[in-house]
C-alpha cells in the first residue's frame, strides 16, 4: 500500500502540491524629470570605472499613476529636468517590495521625424519609383513581422522559414518596384536560385565552424525566454539570408537590365556574347557590393572589434575561434559569396529568358 501510495504522489502532477507561482506586479510607464535633487560622481562597485549617480524626482504621465511625483535613485544614464522618460514600478508580492527605476528615454518623436523626412526625401527624388521601394520596403517588413518572427518562435525551422520570407520578399518587392516584365522575373529567379544555394553554404558553414548561434546577450534572453526551443543555429542561418537581401536585389536587378539593354542594343550579339558583356559590366558591381556587405557588417561589429583591440586580446588564432567573432566572420564571407554567385546565375538567367531564340543560331 506504501508503495503504491508513493508511486500515486510522483504521478500526479507538481502543480496540485505547489504553491501558487508569485509574480511581482509591474508596470511600465512614461514619465518627466521635474526636479533633479541630487548628483554626484562614484566609483562604479569592483571596477575602475565611475558613473553619475542621481537622485530625481519624476512625474508619471500615463496611467495608472497619471499626475502622481514619485522619486528614483538613477544610476543608468544622466537627467536633465524636463526629460522624458520610461520608468518601471514593481510591486512584489512576496515581501511588499515597492520601487521605481529607470528603463530607457523616450525617443519616439525623434524617430518619427527622422522617418518622416526619409519618407519625404525619398518620395520628392525618387518620384514614383521612390513610392514603389517605399511599398516594397513597408511589405517586407510586414512579411518579416508577420511572419518570419512569428514562424519562428512557433518552434518552425528558422531555416525554411528564412529561405521562404526571402523568397517572398524578393518576388514581391521586385514586382511592386519594377513591374510585372521579363526582366524582372528574370531577375526574381536569378535571386531565388541565389538565395537557396546561399542557404545551403550557410549551413555548411555552420555545421564546418561549429557554430551554434550564442553571438550576443540578446541571443540568450531569447533562448530564455523560449525555454530552449528555438533552435539558435538556424537563427543564425537565417539571419545571414535576411541580410543578403537588400544587396542582393540591387546586384540582380542591376544584371537583368544590363542583358536586357545589351540585346536591345545590340541585335547581332549572341547569347554567349551578351553573357560575356554583361558579366563583365556585374565583375564591376561586384566589388562594391562586397565591400559595402563587408563594411556594413563590420560596422555593425564595430563595439566587438574595439573590446578585442582594448583589451589585448591580440591572438589572431584564438581571436577568430570565439564564437561571438566566428560568427561575424561567417555572415560575412557566406554573404559576400551569395553575392559574387548571383551575378553569373541571373546573368545567365536573364539571357536565357529575355534574348530571343533566334540568338542562339549565332553561337
Amino acid at each position: 500500500m506504501r508503495l503504491f501510495l508513493a508511486l500515486l504522489f510522483f504521478a500526479l502532477p507538481a502543480s496540485l502540491f505547489a504553491q501558487e507561482l508569485v509574480r511581482d506586479t509591474v508596470y511600465i510607464m512614461k514619465a518627466r524629470v521635474v526636479e533633479v535633487v541630487a548628483q554626484e560622481t562614484k566609483q562604479v562597485p569592483g571596477t575602475n570605472v565611475t558613473g553619475t549617480y542621481q537622485t530625481i524626482r519624476v512625474e508619471i504621465l500615463e496611467e495608472p499613476e497619471k499626475g502622481e511625483i514619485v522619486t528614483i535613485e538613477n544610476d543608468y544614464f544622466v537627467l536633465d529636468e524636463g526629460d522624458v522618460l520610461y520608468v518601471n514600478h514593481t510591486l512584489s508580492d512576496l515581501d511588499g517590495t515597492d520601487y521605481y527605476s529607470v528603463v530607457e528615454r523616450e525617443r519616439t518623436t525623434p524617430l518619427f521625424i527622422l522617418a518622416a523626412l526619409f519618407i519625404f526625401v525619398t518620395l520628392i527624388f525618387g518620384g514614383k519609383q521612390g513610392a514603389r521601394g517605399l511599398l516594397a520596403l513597408f511589405g517586407s517588413f510586414f512579411f518579416i513581422g508577420a511572419f518570419l518572427l512569428p514562424g519562428i518562435l512557433a518552434g518552425y525551422s528558422p531555416v525554411l522559414v528564412s529561405i521562404a520570407v526571402a523568397a517572398v520578399i524578393v518576388t514581391l518587392g521586385s514586382y511592386v518596384t519594377h513591374g510585372f516584365t521579363k526582366t524582372t522575373s528574370a531577375a526574381v529567379l536569378g535571386m531565388i536560385i541565389t538565395i537557396g544555394i546561399t542557404g545551403i553554404l550557410a549551413w555548411l558553414s555552420i555545421e564546418w565552424t561549429h557554430l551554434e548561434g550564442w553571438s550576443g546577450d540578446e541571443v540568450t534572453y531569447l533562448n530564455l525566454n523560449a525555454r530552449g526551443a528555438i533552435d539558435l543555429a538556424g537563427l543564425l542561418l537565417g539571419g545571414i539570408l535576411i541580410g543578403l537581401l537588400g544587396v542582393l536585389y540591387d546586384g540582380a536587378i542591376g544584371q537583368a537590365v544590363a542583358v536586357e539593354e545589351l540585346a536591345s542594343a545590340g541585335e547581332h550579339l549572341s547569347r554567349a556574347e551578351i553573357y560575356r558583356r554583361a558579366l563583365r559590366i556585374g565583375r564591376e558591381h561586384v566589388g562594391a557590393l562586397v565591400n559595402t556587405l563587408a563594411i556594413a557588417y563590420a560596422g555593425a561589429a564595430l563595439p566587438l572589434l574595439l573590446l578585442f583591440y582594448q583589451t589585448g586580446d591580440l591572438n589572431l588564432g584564438l581571436t577568430i575561434n570565439r564564437e561571438i567573432f566566428a560568427t561575424e566572420i561567417v555572415r560575412i564571407l557566406v554573404g559576400s559569396i551569395g553575392l559574387v554567385l548571383a551575378v553569373p546565375i541571373t546573368t545567365w538567367v536573364s539571357v536565357r529568358m529575355l534574348v530571343s531564340e533566334r540568338r542562339a543560331s549565332m553561337e
